[in-house]
């Protein structure tokens, strides 16, 4: 089985060479777009557009209102909104309204979802305290566009409270938030309001908009040539250790062979490979010692997708298995298509690294609605790699992220299935029981107090580890669902 490490096929591939990373590009509406790039090429691009006050008249009720008014840019079809400190929320609403290229036309204004922050490295891990990190918002897909309109207005100022999750897991005592921002003061200023049931006005305060905002415009950039849509399974795949594939995403002598895609495996290839790989050996017809696991579905991988490995740093951090599995939804929006996710996968990557200042894609996989699974972070599929993805809980866990927002619109049922097959295979390479729970122990966030042991699902929401709407109210009440099924791939 070891020859056919040898194959172009079922082969995981990242790039073993890669630059630092950089600061979000600024580039401005007014700057002439750069040559264009070659032929067949994948980069894409980021416009970095500071936002300023807007008029009093644009502003609700005194709150401070940043933003920008309609003007033309180069192409794009992500947006976000990313600020100077990190550790600083934005309490207010952002809203974006954008022109389609080609017809002209401008959208009706859409929310960008502001709570991003719980989706980052933990607090006291070298990414965090190593790279040039911002504050951000989620990124919402557009589509193709080339003009844009912003306003973010400041919400009022309220006091730092508790919450309940009584309904998020399994029992287990909550701390009150401890994590960035909370028990903090509020900060902003106070204005004049009519109150009709007191003789003087009341006083309202806004918290202040996070300093040093900016619009982030993404282009993708084109798809490559080796991008996969959704296929049907080869029949013909080889029965390539699961493991083995995993090693050849970090093998600087395979990286050439480049495969877009790492087929599926039936059960039986996947529990023999495991076994291989471990160093069992046993008759054909004994069922005695068979690991549970589920037949490794099929993986578009980062060469598929079209992940431009220049943007990431270089180096690989890994943990020492996983535990637990944490999902979550993208909260990019759901207009897109299923051909269109290796674009969104693209522009969500260029938005965590060059705009928010990640070192990489935060999540470990992606799942689209149609259940095209595709690989995340870079370092192998089958490996513990440290995502940034649960602040709290990135470590011995692994970030799977349905594409779309999940809070309000049911998720399709491929995309649930595809999360059950995912962790079905992913938790049974390290022991894990879809149906179980684990103790896992906090690295600090507004949930749990760093040190805090948490009994939590070995499949989660990120709900579960953080005090946060993700993913979505919809996707969250399938979870039950995900486990039942995982746990009836892996034969339990």
């Amino acid at each position: 089985m070891r020859g056919y490490l040898a194959s172009s096929i079922g082969v995981a591939c990242a790039a073993a060479l890669a630059l630092p990373l950089a600061a979000p590009q600024d580039v401005r509406a007014a700057v002439a777009a750069p040559a264009a790039e070659s032929a067949g090429s994948v980069p894409g691009s980021t416009q970095s557009l500071p936002l300023g006050p807007l008029t009093s008249d644009r502003a609700a009720g005194g709150a401070p209102v940043q933003g920008l008014t309609r003007r033309d840019v180069r192409p794009f079809s992500l947006v976000g909104v990313v600020w100077d400190d990190p550790t600083a929320e934005l309490h207010g609403r952002v809203q974006v309204r954008t022109r389609a290229t080609g017809t002209g036309r401008w959208s009706d204004w859409q929310d960008v979802d502001t709570h991003n922050q719980e989706h980052a490295a933990d607090l006291d891990s070298p990414e965090r305290a190593g790279a040039k990190l911002r504050g951000s918002t989620a990124p919402l897909w557009v589509g193709d566009s080339d003009g844009v309109e912003i306003r973010v207005e400041s919400a009022p100022a309220e006091p730092a409270t508790g919450h309940d999750h009584a309904d998020h897991g399994p029992d287990q005592a909550r701390q009150a938030p401890a994590g960035p921002g909370a028990g903090t003061g509020a900060t902003g200023i106070t204005v004049q309001v009519s109150a009709p049931t007191t003789a003087e006005p009341a006083t309202t305060v806004f918290a202040s908009l996070p300093a040093g905002l900016r619009l982030e415009l993404v282009d993708p950039g084109d798809d490559p040539p080796t991008a996969s849509g959704p296929q049907a399974d080869s029949a013909q795949a080889p029965a390539l250790s699961a493991e083995g594939a995993a090693a050849s995403a970090v093998n600087a002598d395979l990286a050439g062979l480049g495969a877009a895609v790492i087929p599926a495996l039936t059960k039986e290839q996947t529990e023999n490979d495991l076994m291989e790989s471990r160093g069992v050996v046993q008759a054909a017809d004994s069922a005695q010692a068979r690991p549970y696991i589920g037949p490794r579905p099929r993986i578009v991988t980062r060469k598929g997708w079209g992940a431009d490995e220049k943007l990431r740093e270089k180096n690989f951090v890994y943990t020492k298995t996983v535990r637990a599995a944490f999902v979550h939804h993208s909260a990019t929006g759901n207009n897109y298509r299923c051909s269109q996710a290796p674009s969104l996968l693209r522009s969500i990557y260029r938005y965590h690294v060059k705009s928010s200042g990640w070192r990489d894609l935060g999540y470990n996989f992606a799942v689209d609605k149609c259940g095209n699974i595709y690989e995340g972070r870079a370092g192998g599929v089958a490996k513990p790699v440290m995502g940034a993805h649960t602040l709290g809980f990135n470590t011995n866990t692994t970030g799977i992220a349905v594409l779309g927002t999940y809070s309000k619109t049911n998720p399709p049922k491929a995309a649930v299935n595809a999360v059950a097959k995912l962790t079905a295979w992913k938790l049974g390479l390290h022991g894990g029981n879809p149906r179980g729970t684990t103790v896992m122990t906090s690295g600090g966030s507004n949930l749990y107090k760093k040190g805090t042991d948490v009994r939590l699902n070995v499949i989660s929401g990120h709900r579960d580890g953080f005090a946060t709407e993700c993913p979505g109210g919809r996707l969250y009440s399938k979870l039950g669902t995900a486990r039942k099924s995982s746990a009836r791939y892996q034969g339990r």
